[in-house]
C-alpha cells in the first residue's frame, strides 16, 4: 500500500509535461480548498515541517500548487546520493519547471515559487489554471500528493479583475469535480462552520460526502467561554471522512521565526488540555496520517478505472498517428501513394464497394442511379405530350402540309412535323441528367473515405490541385457527353419510323380497327353514296381498293394509287381516315360518324368542328402520344448509357492516370506534400500523449495486484 503513493507522483511527473492534458487522466490527488486566510497555507507547512510557501496579505497562492511529498528515510542513501556524488543529509526540494536543480535552502524554494507565480500571471494579483509542480523530500514528511488552489475570495483587490470570485469558483470546481480527488475543506474555527464556503462548494459536486474531508484550524483563536466540541464531533455538520482540528503559529510566532516542531508539541499540549478526550483524533500528526490512509485506499480503488483509461487514451492516440500520417520522408512515393489511394477510393464510392459506407445520404454511384432512374424518370414523366398544342394547331398543320389543293387523305406531314415538336421536348431534361451526374462526380471528392480525407487536410494545397485536376476531367467529358445526348434526340428527330413494330401494331392497327367498325355501322349509307368502289381492309390492317371501272376503262383507285405518291404534301399512312376537304356542311353519315368520337370544343375558328375534322384530330393527337411514348421510353433507356460510357466509366477509368501525368512533377512535390502548421503541431502533441501514456502504462504495471488488494 505505501508503494501506490509514489505510483501516483510518478505519474504526475509523466503527465507534468503536457499541460492541461493530464486532465483527461484523472489522477487520485488530495486538493485543499479553503478561504483566504483560513490557515491553508500553515497546514501544508505543518504537514512538510518546513516554511517554504509564501505569506503575506490578500490573495498569495495565485496558481495551482501540486506538492508531492515523498518520505525517504535518513539511510537511504540511494536516494539522497545526487548526479554528482554528493550526499544530501536533510531535507530538499525540486521543481519540474527547473530541471534537475536541487533545493535545500526552503526560502529560495518560497523565492522560486514567487518568482514562476509572476513569470505566469504578472504582479496584478491575477490567477492562472497552470499548476507549479514542487518535489518535497524528507524524512519527516508521509508519502502525500496534494494540491493547493488560492483562497476563495469575495471582493477584487487592487489590480484583481472584476470576476476574480467566479474564476477562483472555477478553477476550485475545474480540480475537486474530478472523481478521483480528495477534498480537504479547510474552515476557520472562529467562523460559524453552518456557513463554510469550502464544504459548500465540497457539497455540489461530492453530495454524499464520500470523499470529503474537514480540517477545522484556528481552535485557540475561539472567543472565551467557546469550544469546537459539537463541530469536531461532527454535530453541527457531518462530514463522512472526519473533521480533525489543528492550531496554526500565530502571525507572531511566524515573525519570531518559531520553529514548526515546537509549534506542533505546543498544538498537542493545547489539545490535550482543551480537548482531552478527542486529542488522540486531532492535531496535526493525526492529520498527515489520516491523509495518508485516505489517499491510498483511493488510490487503491481508483487503479483498475486508471489502467483502463490509460489503455483506452493510448488506442486512440495511435488511432489518432494513423490518421495524421507519418512525417513525410520518401515525396515521390508518398504522393504516389496518395493518389493511387485516391483513385482507389473514388472509383470505390462510384461502384458501393467502399469500406465506409455513408449512412446519412445517398453518395456516388447510388445517387447517380438515383438519378437515372428517379429524377431522370420523373422529369420524362412530367413532360406532357400533347402540351402547348391546341386542336387548332393540329388542324392548321394538316391545311398547311396539303398546300392550296385539298387532299383525300390527312398528310402524313402533318403528323411528322407535330411530333417532332414535341420530341425536341425531351432535350432539356436529358442535359439536365447529364449536369446532376457531374456534380455528383464532382462531389464525390468529399466522400473518399476517412483516410483520404485526413490527408486532404493533411495536405491543403495537394487537396486543391486533386480537385483541380477532377474538375478538369470532368469538364472535358462534359462536352462530348451533352453532345451525345444531343445527337441521341437529334437522331428520334431525323427519322420518323411509322413503321415501328410498337406504333404500327399497337396503335396504328386499332386506329384501323375502329374506323372499320364505324364503316361497318353505316355500310348502307356508304353504298348509297360510294360511286368510286368498296373499301375492304386485310387481315394484316393493309389497304386493298377494289377495281372500279371509270373512263375510258380505266381503274379511278388504281389511277389515284398511283398519282398519290407523286405528291409528298398527299403522301399519308392515314388515307383509309377519310377525305380532309374542309367543308362547312356534312353528309349524313359524317353527321352519324361523329356520334362516335369524343367531344372536342370550339376553336379559335369561332366555328364548330366538322365531324371529319374532329377525326382528323383525334387520330392526330393519339398517334402523337404513342409515338412520343414510344420515342421516351428510348431517351429513358439510352441517355443513362450514355452518361456512363462517355463520363462516368471514362472518369473512372482514366483518373488514377491523369492525376499522375498532371501532378508527379518533381518541381512541384514540396508544395504539394507541405503540411499545414496546425496539422504538424497535433502530431507532435499526439507524440508526446502517446509517451506519456505508455510511460504511465508501465509505471501501472510494476504495482502487483497483491498491492492492490
Amino acid at each position: 500500500m505505501e508503494n501506490l503513493i509514489p505510483v501516483v507522483n510518478k505519474l504526475q511527473d509523466v503527465f507534468a509535461t503536457l499541460g492541461r492534458k493530464e486532465d483527461q487522466i484523472q489522477l487520485p490527488q488530495i486538493v485543499v480548498v479553503g478561504s483566504q486566510s483560513a490557515g491553508k497555507s500553515s497546514v501544508l507547512e505543518n504537514l512538510v515541517g518546513r516554511d517554504f510557501l509564501p505569506r503575506g496579505t490578500g490573495i498569495v497562492t495565485r496558481r495551482p500548487l501540486i506538492l508531492q511529498l515523498n518520505h525517504v528515510a535518513l539511510d537511504e542513501e540511494s536516494k539522497r546520493r545526487r548526479s554528482n556524488g554528493t550526499l544530501l543529509n536533510d531535507d530538499w526540494a525540486m521543481f519540474e519547471h527547473t530541471g534537475s536543480k536541487v533545493f535545500t535552502d526552503f526560502d529560495a524554494v518560497r523565492k522560486e515559487i514567487e518568482d514562476e507565480t509572476d513569470r505566469v500571471t504578472g504582479v496584478n494579483k491575477g490567477i492562472s489554471l497552470l499548476p507549479i509542480s514542487l518535489k518535497i523530500y524528507s524524512h519527516r514528511v508521509v508519502s502525500l500528493s496534494l494540491v493547493d488552489l488560492p483562497g476563495i475570495t469575495k471582493i477584487p483587490v487592487g489590480d484583481q479583475p472584476a470576476n476574480i470570485e467566479e474564476q477562483i469558483r472555477d478553477m476550485i470546481l475545474h480540480y475537486i469535480s474530478n472523481p478521483s480527488s480528495i477534498i480537504l475543506a479547510v474552515t476557520p474555527a472562529n467562523q460559524d462552520f453552518a456557513t463554510s464556503e469550502p464544504i459548500k462548494l465540497a457539497r455540489e459536486v461530492d453530495a454524499g460526502g464520500q470523499r470529503t474531508l474537514a480540517v477545522l484550524t484556528k481552535l485557540d483563536l475561539m472567543d472565551q467561554g467557546t469550544d469546537a466540541m459539537d463541530v469536531l464531533m461532527g454535530k453541527v455538520i457531518p462530514v463522512k471522512l472526519g473533521i480533525i482540528g489543528v492550531v496554526n503559529r500565530s502571525q507572531q510566532n511566524i515573525l519570531d521565526n518559531k520553529a514548526i516542531s515546537d509549534a506542533v508539541k505546543d498544538e498537542q499540549t493545547f489539545l490535550q488540555k482543551k480537548y482531552p478526550t478527542l486529542a488522540s483524533r486531532n492535531g496535526t500528526h493525526y492529520l498527515a496520517k489520516r491523509l495518508n490512509m485516505l489517499l491510498m485506499h483511493h488510490i487503491r480503488n481508483c487503479l483498475p478505472a486508471l489502467k483502463a483509461r490509460v489503455s483506452i487514451m493510448n488506442a486512440q492516440c495511435q488511432s489518432d498517428l494513423v490518421a495524421f500520417g507519418e512525417p513525410v520522408e520518401d515525396k515521390n512515393r508518398t504522393l504516389l501513394q496518395i493518389i493511387t489511394r485516391f483513385a482507389t477510393a473514388y472509383t470505390s464510392t462510384i461502384e458501393g464497394t467502399a469500406r465506409n459506407i455513408e449512412t446519412t445520404e445517398l453518395c456516388g454511384g447510388a445517387r447517380i442511379g438515383y438519378i437515372f432512374h428517379d429524377t431522370f424518370g420523373r422529369s420524362l414523366e412530367s413532360v406532357n405530350p400533347l402540351e402547348n398544342l391546341t386542336q387548332l394547331d393540329i388542324l392548321t398543320a394538316i391545311r398547311n402540309a396539303t398546300g392550296p389543293r385539298p387532299a383525300l387523305f390527312v398528310p402524313e406531314v402533318s403528323f411528322e412535323l407535330l411530333v417532332k415538336r414535341q420530341i425536341q421536348r425531351l432535350e432539356e431534361p436529358s442535359l439536365r441528367c447529364v449536369e446532376l451526374v457531374h456534380e455528383e462526380m464532382q462531389r464525390m471528392v468529399q466522400h473518399c473515405g476517412f483516410t483520404t480525407q485526413q490527408e486532404m487536410i493533411r495536405f491543403p494545397r495537394l487537396y486543391d490541385k486533386i480537385n483541380e485536376v477532377v474538375s478538369g476531367v470532368l469538364k472535358e467529358r462534359l462536352k462530348p457527353t451533352n453532345e451525345l445526348v444531343e445527337n441521341l434526340v437529334a437522331i428520334e428527330l431525323a427519322y420518323i419510323n411509322t413503321k415501328h413494330p410498337e406504333f404500327t401494331e399497337a396503335n396504328l392497327v386499332t386506329l384501323l380497327k375502329e374506323e372499320l367498325s364505324l364503316d361497318d355501322r353505316h355500310g348502307r349509307s356508304r353504298n348509297r353514296h360510294a360511286s368510286t368502289g368498296e373499301r375492304a381492309v386485310s387481315a394484316h390492317g393493309e389497304q386493298q381498293l377494289n377495281p372500279v371501272p371509270g373512263v375510258n376503262g380505266v381503274d379511278i383507285n388504281a389511277a389515284l394509287q398511283q398519282q398519290q405518291p407523286q405528291n409528298p404534301r398527299a403522301s399519308s399512312i392515314f388515307g383509309l381516315f377519310g377525305n380532309t376537304a374542309s367543308s362547312n356542311k356534312s353528309s349524313p353519315q359524317e353527321k352519324n360518324t361523329a356520334n362516335f368520337l369524343p367531344e372536342i370544343p370550339e376553336t379559335q375558328l369561332g366555328r364548330q368542328l366538322t365531324s371529319r375534322e374532329k377525326r382528323d384530330v383525334v387520330i392526330i393527337e393519339r398517334l402523337i402520344r404513342n409515338y412520343f411514348l414510344i420515342v421516351r421510353k428510348n431517351i429513358q433507356d439510352t441517355v443513362p448509357k450514355a452518361i456512363m460510357a462517355l463520363l462516368v466509366n471514362f472518369v473512372r477509368d482514366n483518373l488514377q492516370s491523369e492525376l499522375v501525368r498532371q501532378l508527379y512533377k518533381p518541381d512541384e512535390m514540396d508544395d504539394l506534400l507541405a503540411e499545414t502548421e496546425d496539422m504538424a503541431q497535433r502530431r507532435r502533441d499526439t507524440l508526446e500523449t502517446m509517451k506519456a501514456l505508455q510511460q504511465a502504462s508501465v509505471i501501472i504495471s510494476e504495482v502487483r495486484e497483491t498491492q492492490v488488494w
